[in-house]
């Protein structure tokens, strides 16, 4: 079967005319082999193109078998058709893995940090780099450095060589595909640097526009070094500025002063937390004592009291200020918080009620669910509606022990 791979040998063609040579599904999967392609299949660390094949949106391209495979989202038909290249995603990939040789090129040549690892990401890309570690200034001198390569306007040519040439070459790889057969192909920064590849890339270093490189950390042994190159530059950059933007208007403070301003805002929300907390704790124990005055009243120590606006903790804390206060106590409280509801049963120590086994009972009649604590003296839970509180009571009442 000849079939031709144009993302080889022409990185910026757009489209063409082919076969379809087999359409099957395969797992649920629409694909399709067709006798050329535009579009580059996954491989190297650099993700697939995206495009359309006839009306079929092409959603990935994979190697299979030995073969190309488009995954479709509809089925195609065997026979002539048109390939369309998502050329937008392309040439970002072909800035971004373009950059990469750039950077592995300078990395190793300047600094004597070999490459290891590549992963093309959709927003942000990296390498990995056999340095133990990448201070803030070598980061900018790299940077500097891709900068300067960037404005010479280096051609980038592809080339072949066959496997005895290539094994008189020099020639920075990282190796070949397991199995590879046949002639290897070389991807050329004129004058700087020879690499094995099968990526599509730029045919000049000026089309990367600029570079970022954003941070570093250290990983198995070496650094990660995240980056990003020409309209990602531009993309985040405007991104920031919009960020800034909106923030300058919300904190009333110029660029400059924006970390100070919001570094002000969240210690003035810690203090606001710490109150907040001290004012629960405080209306707790004064919810307490008020309940545990009241307690008994008709209802053999058996206390009950609902709170609106209130969520589970603080019942926990209003339950245990009262049963510290009278340990003979039976604690029923229920609190409504955004459309939840929430019960606690808690007994005090000298208190005989069966807790675990009420808790289960209560939480069936209020049509919620719950769980016990280890003691065997608390049980906590939830529920959608209070329509048979009153029933829930009722059964507390009447089993709970009487002195």
């Amino acid at each position: 079967m000849n079939i031709r791979k144009t993302f080889e040998t022409d990185s910026y063609a757009k489209a063409l005319k082919a076969d379809v040579l087999k359409a099957y599904t395969l797992g649920g999967r629409h694909c399709a082999v067709l006798s050329d392609t535009v579009l580059f299949p996954e491989g190297g660390g650099q993700p697939s193109d995206s495009g359309k094949i006839g009306r079929a949106n092409v959603t990935e391209v994979i190697h299979q078998d030995g073969e190309i495979v488009h995954i479709l989202d509809k089925p195609v038909e065997v026979g002539p058709t048109e390939i369309e290249l998502d050329w937008f995603r392309r040439f970002d990939h072909m800035q971004q893995h373009t950059g990469q040789h750039l950077l592995t090129a300078i990395a190793h040549d300047c600094f004597g940090w070999a490459t290891t690892a590549f992963h093309l990401g959709p927003s942000v890309c990296d390498i990995e780099l056999s340095a133990p570690k990448i201070s803030t200034l070598q980061r900018y001198e790299l940077e500097e450095k891709v900068i300067e390569e960037i404005s010479a306007a280096r051609p980038i040519r592809v080339s072949w060589a066959t496997q005895e040439e290539y094994a008189s070459m020099n020639v920075r790889s990282r190796g070949l595909p397991d199995g590879h057969r046949g002639d290897v192909r070389l991807v050329e920064i004129v004058g700087l640097d020879v690499n094995t590849c099968g990526g599509t890339h730029l045919a000049s270093t000026l089309e990367l526009e600029c570079v970022k490189l954003l941070s570093s950390e250290p990983i198995r042994g070496g650094t990660r070094l995240h980056f990003i190159f020409g309209r990602r530059v531009r993309e985040r950059l405007e991104a920031h500025e919009q960020r800034n933007h909106e923030l300058r208007i919300l904190l009333g403070r110029p660029d400059e002063g924006l970390a100070e301003s919001v570094e002000l805002h969240l210690e003035s929300e810690k203090e606001m937390e710490r109150q907040l907390r001290h004012a629960g704790e405080e209306l707790a124990s004064l919810y307490a004592k008020l309940l545990a005055a009241q307690g008994g009243r008709g209802q053999g120590g058996l206390v009950c009291h609902h709170f609106e606006n209130k969520d589970a903790a603080f019942l926990q804390k209003v339950a245990r200020n009262l049963l510290e206060a009278d340990s003979g106590a039976l604690a029923f409280l229920t609190a409504e918080k955004n459309g939840s509801g929430f019960f606690s049963l808690a007994a005090g120590s000298n208190c005989r009620a069966d807790v675990p086994s009420l808790g289960r009972e209560i939480a069936s009649i209020l049509g919620g669910k719950g769980g016990g604590s280890g003691s065997g003296k608390q049980f906590q839970g939830k529920f959608s509606s209070l329509g048979n509180l009153g029933e829930a009571v009722e059964r507390l009442a009447a089993s709970f022990p009487k002195p």
